[in-house]
């Protein structure tokens, strides 16, 4: 298929339906926004919301061999997972650079399914296919148009699982799943999220999507749950500090420059495949650092590639910036050199040649109400809580 050909997820006719404005995202035509993006974004943190994330990579990787070859190339360590457990990982290139970041789910030790950046997907999957070559008896396979995929997420997320008929299911930890019945449909549950909220994702077959998604909105009418778009998604990530990869991350930034230290395990049985470039980088420290921020004063909105500041030398790059609906402060993200980094530090954003003031602060913006037990081997550092998936 050509890559400019625009593809629909299961919901895409739910979507126009429902008057939402739509927007092409790496090929796939998805919904921006329904109403607008602080109401969405609101009604996420006050009560709870729905996403179509139909559009992100789904891989199984099987055999005999499929542990071995996940746990070198990815930089967590799978071996801290039992069945029914997730973690979020990153792969990386022969220098450490990030490829992508994305979640194993171990459904035994002998099959995995990965959740990978819409962006990512093609490029990940050649990626660990090459590799695959080296492990006998492993299958790589692309399931992305065979499962659809919805995020329910909110403080009451967990009550429309229950009345869907997932009393047991509703009840599994943070970064736990289970292969069970919802809306009479088979699913895997995933309690994981982008938003720092409690909540659920749910991977069911394509054709069933539309029947979960109907369910899902009639079940939580009670709840004033409302369908969210992109923008909603991206401003949500943003409060939490979350990065998004292609524009927070890329291969030419290391994890320890992205605060994802936490995720790296050099130690762990069966080595890496950036070994020695990430046992380096490690041991020299980084030079720059991602870091959040928040505006002190109006002046516009930081953007991607705009210059950070400090005693008028640039001293960095913003990656990430929106106006927070829920905290009404403008924040962002951005690397920054190591010195700089510290929360407190006074910086300006270069906003149209008008150096606006800023300072460096702790992420999150907002505190994250995800529930249960920290992610499998995440025990994070202060550059923010990691949750399931980008896109």
């Amino acid at each position: 298929m050509s890559p400019t050909a625009s593809l629909k997820t299961p919901l895409y006719k739910k979507h126009l339906a429902a008057g939402a404005k739509m927007t092409d995202f790496h090929g796939w035509t998805l919904p921006l926004q329904y109403t607008s993006m602080m109401e969405e974004c609101k009604a996420v943190r006050k009560s709870v919301g729905l996403f179509d994330i139909s559009h992100m990579g789904k891989v199984e990787v099987k055999g005999k061999n499929a542990f071995r070859l996940l746990q070198h190339l990815t930089t967590n360590d799978l071996s801290r997972l039992s069945e029914g457990q997730a973690q979020y990982t990153a792969l990386v290139d022969d220098r450490g650079g990030i490829i992508d970041d994305l979640v194993v789910y171990q459904i035994s030790r002998f099959r995995f399914f990965l959740c990978l950046n819409a962006a990512n997907t093609e490029k990940d999957i050649s990626w660990i296919a090459e590799f695959a070559l080296q492990y006998p008896d492993v299958e790589v396979r692309n399931l992305t148009r065979q499962y659809g995929l919805i995020s329910v997420q909110g403080p009451n997320s967990e009550v429309i699982i229950k009345g869907l008929g997932g009393a047991r299911a509703a009840g599994i930890e943070y970064f736990h799943f289970m292969i069970t019945n919802l809306a009479e449909k088979n699913v895997i549950l995933s309690r994981t999220g982008y938003t720092g909220e409690d909540g659920f994702e749910i991977y069911c077959d394509w054709r069933d999507t539309d029947i979960v998604w109907d369910a899902l909105m009639t079940k939580g009418k009670h709840w004033s749950i409302k369908p969210c778009g992109l923008g909603a998604r991206d401003l949500l990530r943003l409060e939490m500090g979350y990065m998004l990869h292609g524009v927070d991350m890329d291969t030419s930034v290391t994890p320890f420059e992205a605060g994802l230290a936490w995720i790296v395990k050099l130690d762990k049985e069966g080595g890496l495949v950036a070994q020695e470039a990430l046992t380096q980088k490690k041991t020299e420290g980084a030079a720059r650092k991602i870091a959040g921020f928040e505006m002190n004063e109006r002046g516009g909105l930081p953007r991607h590639g705009y210059s950070i500041l400090a005693d008028g030398r640039i001293v960095g790059e913003v990656t990430s910036g929106g106006m927070s609906p829920c905290t009404g402060k403008t924040v962002g993200l951005g690397y920054v050199l190591a010195e700089h980094s510290k929360p407190g530090t006074p910086i300006q954003i270069d906003i149209r040649g008008k150096a606006v003031e800023a300072t460096v602060v702790r992420r999150p913006f907002l505190p994250s109400k995800t529930k249960k037990a920290k992610p499998a081997a995440a025990v994070s550092d202060n550059s923010g809580e990691a949750a399931a998936k980008e896109e």
